[in-house]
């Protein structure tokens, strides 16, 4: 009765690992990518999306709602990087640099985000009704990836955001070394 070994040999399981170490080195940069990637349209979408929020909140009440630079989640921060996160919120008495104040309720909270910086030429955003004008300014992401992968969220006298991947005068967008 002849019997027939199974399994690999030896030069067969290196030549298999040999694949495999090269595909890894081919997909860990790739999935370092999608990753970087996925974090910046979250991070940038969320943003957005208080700035929309915002502008349809100050006109369905007919009073400001800002959207403020945060430490932690619960008040308004000096000008800085917005990395920590922000609030969006409604400024019923109308104050100027706005505050939190106990009868104005928090619409919103940016939680900190996981990007090398979120910087703004603005410390705060505030949307008016009825049209008014609104605070101009640009916020810029930026992560690993540096300026050539950097975002910026440019929001008009209107209060209406747009995306760009230049800052609003054309010049390329900088991100902290």
């Amino acid at each position: 009765m002849e019997r027939h070994a199974r399994g690999l040999t030896l030069l067969e399981m290196l030549v298999a690992l040999l694949g495999m170490a090269a595909l890894a080195t081919i997909a860990v940069p790739l999935c370092r990518e999608l990753l970087l990637e996925g974090r910046m349209v979250a991070a940038v979408n969320g943003f957005v999306h208080a700035i929309h929020l915002a502008r349809v909140t100050a006109a369905s009440e007919a009073r400001d709602v800002v959207v403020c630079r945060s430490l932690d989640a619960q008040h308004c921060a000096p000008a800085g990087d917005w990395t920590s996160g922000w609030l969006v919120f409604v400024n019923r008495d109308g104050d100027d640099p706005a505050t939190i104040d106990p009868d104005e309720p928090v619409l919103a909270v940016g939680h900190p985000l996981p990007l090398a910086s979120v910087r703004s030429n603005r410390r705060a955003y505030a949307l008016r009704p009825f049209a008014l004008r609104a605070s101009n300014g640009t916020v810029v992401f930026c992560d690993a990836r540096g300026p050539a992968q950097a975002r910026a969220v440019i929001i008009s006298y209107s209060g209406r955001p747009r995306l760009s991947r230049v800052a609003a005068d054309g010049r390329p967008l900088t991100c902290p070394t």
